[in-house]
Formats: C-alpha cells, structure tokens, sequence
C-alpha cells in the first residue's frame, strides 16, 4: 500500500516491531503536531518491549519462557489483548491465530528463508499450536500454557494493535488529519487531508500482474492487506510462503492477497491474515463478521487471478467474481 494523496507538512518515522511505521499529520502549528507523532511512536515503542517475541524482558517472552510450568502475570492491556486474539481465533474458525509460532518455527520461518519439514514434524508442531493450550485467568491477569513447546507470537495482531494506541494518543493531542502505517501492510487515517473526502490509499497487486491499482478511501478507518509474497522459498517445483494455516500445518495456498477495511487496526490485522487463510471460500464468512466491513480476497486461477470483494472496487484480475 502507499499514500497517493497530497503531501504533509509533518512526516516521521520509527523502526519497531521488525517493521517501519510512518505518520503524516496535517494542521496549522507544526510544532504540536510533531509534538503529537512523537508520542504516538513513543507509545508504539512501549509495546513493543511488551509484545515482542524476541525481547527477553517482554510480556510476551516471559510468558512464553515460563507459562508451562507456572502462571505468567501479563498487564491488564496485555490481558485484554490476548483476550480479544481469542475472541479472533473463535470467530474466524482458527483461520488467526496466535500459537501459530511452533509452526512458522517448525517450517524455518521463524529465524531463517524457511525449509520443508517432514510430516510429523508438522504434526508435532500442530500439537503445540491452538488457542485451547492456552488459558486465560482474567481476574489474577496471568497467562498459563497446558504443555510445553506452546508459544504466542503477535505478528498478526501486534502492529494493528500498536496502530490503534498510536492514534488514540494522536486523537487525545487534538490531531484531527493524519495517516499511520505500519510496514505498509497496516494503514489507518484520521480524518481527512485538505481538500480531500479522505486518504486514498492503493492496493498494490501482485509483483506478477500489471501495474493497476485498487483504490479505498479511508477516514477515521484502517486498512489491512495479506499476502503470501515476501518471505517464500521453492522446493520440488512449488512455492511455499510464510504465512501458515493454524488447521493444517501448511502455508496457504488458495490466495495470495486479501484486504479488509474496518474502524479497528488490530481487527483489520488478524482479519486480513484469517481471509487470506481461508481463501475464496471463506470470504462470506469474514465478511459478514462486523457491520460495513469491507473485504477483497484473490486467489489463483487457471487464467489470471478470481478475486471476491465487498465493498472494494477491482480494478484487476482477468477472472474475477
């Protein structure tokens, strides 16, 4: 995704989360507004070191280094965050979910290009993937796993999650105009630019089609966008990317890009990520998940790509539906 809207007085950028996030803010004192995006990417620093897998001293690491052999205290955001990855998992049939980690570990994805594992090793990392290992106890706020070799990994909630906050601290400084991405995969604008309805945002296709564009308008909404390309690796004649399927152990197959527009950054995020595992045939269910949730997915086919959208205009794909 990119901004194709007009340029901004006040630009800034932070490395966090093993991704880049960038705000844009309009307005007519520029000393506040930069004011204001310091703290916000302030505040995307503070939950890093909370939800970072490889930080040590993180929520995170710690209850992944202790949770199955004793109950791990998280912060009641913290708590609330796992809570709502629950909620997630449940509603999209496994499609997100945040155990996935002994599987992404397991097909080389985690510290390396990635590799093909033999059968049961994907049957003994699915054995330690799924959120029923993990129990929640809301009222003491503490994290406990029911076996050893279970492990959260937020990547597919974090940086929506990390959006959300930041720009709950640009709204609470009275920042009325302002677009936020996170590693561009992630995007939400506040308000609008001047003379504009709102942040026309471009859906790049894939690095194989014809450089035409899907456009969505946001305003005081975020965009999330999936896809498989990226981190891959081929292997007796497949491609294999790193985006694994909870249900099944493998990486996805049946598509390679979905979308989904909604008010809350860290449910764009999971969603995305849960209508890309699915595929075609899951895109009703998703899309009927939240009212005026806006959705495309697009998956191979025998000529071109089939794509299913709600509320998002295609401008490519010579099959679609």
């Amino acid at each position: 995704m990119r901004e194709v809207g007009p340029s901004t007085p006040v630009k800034l950028a932070l490395n966090a989360m093993a991704t880049r996030f960038e705000l844009v803010l309009h307005g007519d004192n520029p000393s506040r507004l930069r004011a204001a995006g310091e703290s916000a990417l302030a505040e995307v620093e503070r939950l890093e070191a909370r939800l970072s897998l490889y930080r040590p001293a993180s929520e995170i690491a710690r209850v992944n280094a202790l949770a199955a052999r004793e109950p791990v205290r998280v912060s009641p955001s913290v708590m609330g965050l796992l809570q709502h990855a629950r909620q997630l998992q449940a509603e999209s049939g496994g499609a997100f979910d945040i155990t996935v980690a002994p599987l992404v570990r397991c097909w080389g994805f985690m510290h390396g290009a990635g590799r093909v594992p033999d059968p049961a090793e994907i049957e003994e990392a699915r054995a330690r993937a799924g959120m029923p290992h993990v129990i929640l106890d809301e009222e003491n706020y503490s994290v406990r796993f029911d076996q050893e070799g279970v492990m959260i990994d937020l990547g597919a909630i974090g940086k929506g999650y990390a959006i959300d906050c930041a720009a709950d601290t640009l709204r609470e400084a009275g920042v009325t105009s302002a677009l936020l991405h996170g590693g561009t995969s992630t995007v939400y604008g506040i308000g609008a630019p001047p003379d504009a309805d709102g942040w026309k945002i471009a859906i790049a296709p894939p690095p194989d089609q014809p450089p035409r564009q899907n456009t969505v308008i946001l305003r005081d909404n975020a965009l999330s966008v999936s896809a498989v390309w990226g981190r891959s690796f081929e292997a007796g004649g497949r491609k294999f990317g790193h985006v694994i399927d909870p249900r099944t152990g493998w990486p996805v197959n049946n598509a390679v890009l979905a979308a989904v527009l909604l008010p809350s950054a860290t449910e764009t995020d999971a969603l995305s990520t849960a209508l890309l595992v699915m595929g075609l045939e899951g895109h009703e269910a998703i899309s009927r998940l939240r009212p005026g949730m806006r959705t495309m997915v697009m998956a191979p086919a025998e000529q071109g790509f089939q794509v299913k959208a709600q509320g998002i205009s295609i401008l490519l794909s010579p099959s679609s539906s």
